[in-house]
């Protein structure tokens, strides 16, 4: 087999946001960098399962669109066969936040082939945060919120709702910390 090479990456990676849309694109912009995780998932049973992971936010696309890459675990504590973590199972997607002038808002698309994850969402400034809202795979409404939104942290909430919005159910919660330079 030949050695292939590619410039996907060089195409790909944006140094910043695009000029025409800078404004809009500052409310995920803030978020771009490395970040330590802590995360707990919450069974139906109320049991709470906790786990370490990392995220990493960066322009793409000629910084008309965001791209993140989401861990569970850390890459470090990664073993071949290892079990997955109750409830979020382990996380190695990626999600696509593209602002849409059209809709005023970002459309959001998380894939994770780690575990078989795909969902679309839109996403909105609410107050001093940031909610997406879409449907699982079962029509269940979703919501994944970025709240305590700071220069060094933020917490991320994923929440579903089995009867049309009336109750929200916590399912996992993540607390990010900007992640110490290299």
């Amino acid at each position: 087999m030949s050695n292939l090479t590619s410039n996907l990456a060089a195409v790909l990676h944006a140094s910043g946001p695009a000029s025409d849309r800078a404004d809009k694109l500052s409310l995920y912009g803030r978020l771009i960098g490395d970040w330590d995780s802590d995360i707990l998932a919450h069974s139906p049973d109320g049991a709470r399962h906790h786990a370490t992971g990392e995220i990493h936010f960066g322009w793409v696309l000629e910084g008309r669109a965001i791209q993140d890459v989401w861990m569970i675990p850390r890459r470090g504590d990664r073993l071949p066969g290892m079990r997955p973590m109750p409830v979020a199972g382990n996380w190695y997607g990626t999600t696509l936040r593209i602002y849409d002038p059209t809709i005023d808002a970002w459309r959001i698309y998380w894939i994770d082939p780690a575990t078989n994850s795909f969902y679309t969402q839109i996403g909105r400034a609410r107050g001093r945060d940031i909610v997406q809202e879409g449907r699982t795979d079962s029509g269940a409404l979703s919501r994944w919120s970025f709240t305590e939104i700071t220069a060094d942290s933020f917490l991320w909430l994923g929440e579903s709702s089995a009867d049309g919005g009336a109750t929200w159910r916590r399912v996992v919660e993540v607390k990010a910390r900007r992640a110490p330079s290299t």
